[in-house]
C-alpha cells in the first residue's frame, strides 16, 4: 500500500515585507493543506527593500504558531521550486478584480510548464483587502504607523531599516 498523498501548497511572493493580509491567507491555507511553504522569492529585479534572509526570518516569525508552515527562499522558476518542494498547489491571493487577470495569466503559464500544478486563489478578509507590501513600505519610509498592517516583528524591522 502506498503512502497517503500529502497536499503541499506553496505561497510564492517577494514578501517585502510580509503583511497581515499575507498572514491571513497563510493561516487559512494552513487549515486547508497538509503543509504550506512560503516561497520567499529573491526577486533581485524588483530590488527588494529587505534582504532575502531577513524576509525569510520575518515570514517564519510571523507564522511561528502555525506548525505546518515554513518559509523557504528561492530564486529561479516557480515551477522548479514547486518540484523541489514536492508541491502541486500554488496559493495566490486576490485583493480585487485587477489582480485576477494577471494571476490567471500566471496560472496558465505555470500549468503549461507543469500540467500537474493547480492554482488556488484566496481573497483576504475585508479588513486586510487594502494592504499591500508597497503601501506598507511607503508608510514606514515616511515614519508612519504600520503596526495595524503587519506583524509586530515586521513593524520593528522596518522601523530599524528606515531609522524612524
Amino acid at each position: 500500500m502506498s503512502a497517503p498523498r500529502v497536499n503541499i501548497a506553496v505561497y510564492p511572493g517577494t514578501f517585502d515585507p510580509i503583511t497581515n493580509g499575507h498572514f491571513d491567507l497563510i493561516e487559512r491555507a494552513a487549515r486547508m493543506f497538509d503543509k504550506v511553504v512560503i516561497g520567499v522569492a529573491a526577486s533581485p529585479g524588483k530590488r527588494p527593500t529587505l534582504d532575502l534572509p531577513t524576509r525569510i526570518e520575518l515570514a517564519e516569525a510571523a507564522c511561528s504558531t502555525l506548525t505546518n508552515v515554513e518559509a523557504v527562499g528561492f530564486s529561479g522558476l516557480l515551477t522548479s521550486f514547486m518540484r523541489e518542494q514536492n508541491a502541486t498547489i500554488i496559493l495566490r491571493g486576490l485583493r480585487g478584480a485587477s489582480d485576477f487577470e494577471y494571476e490567471l495569466q500566471l496560472a496558465n503559464m505555470n500549468r503549461v510548464q507543469n500540467p500537474e500544478l493547480e492554482s488556488v486563489f484566496l481573497t483576504p478578509a475585508v479588513e486586510n483587502s487594502y494592504i499591500s507590501s508597497t503601501i506598507v513600505r511607503e508608510i514606514a519610509k515616511l515614519g508612519g504607523d504600520i503596526s495595524p498592517l503587519v506583524p509586530s516583528q515586521v513593524a520593528e524591522a522596518l522601523r530599524k531599516h528606515y531609522n524612524t
